[in-house]
């Protein structure tokens, strides 16, 4: 009886192990799957803010430049 346990405990433990190995592995790949539908889709912001930065190293302007001065309702001046 006492061969029995000797050799069901290490079948079992090995059994338990190669659950939580297939479990691990099946894991890693949906984080890889997971990994490239990311870069997927952030691929066109990353080109588009490169190009934005490429633009403004460039020294061309975006849009219209800012004030700093701030026009009051109905006094048609800015504030002194």
């Amino acid at each position: 009886m006492l061969l029995v346990v000797w050799i069901a405990v290490p079948v079992l433990g090995l059994l338990v192990l190669g659950v939580v190995a297939y479990g691990v592995l099946g894991a890693l790949q949906r984080l890889g799957r997971e990994a490239a539908q990311l870069q997927r889709d952030v691929a066109p912001l990353l080109a588009q803010a490169q190009q934005v930065q490429a633009r403004a190293g460039a020294g061309e302007p975006q849009g219209e430049p800012a004030t700093n001065t701030l026009q009051l309702p109905g006094s048609g001046q800015p504030p002194a």
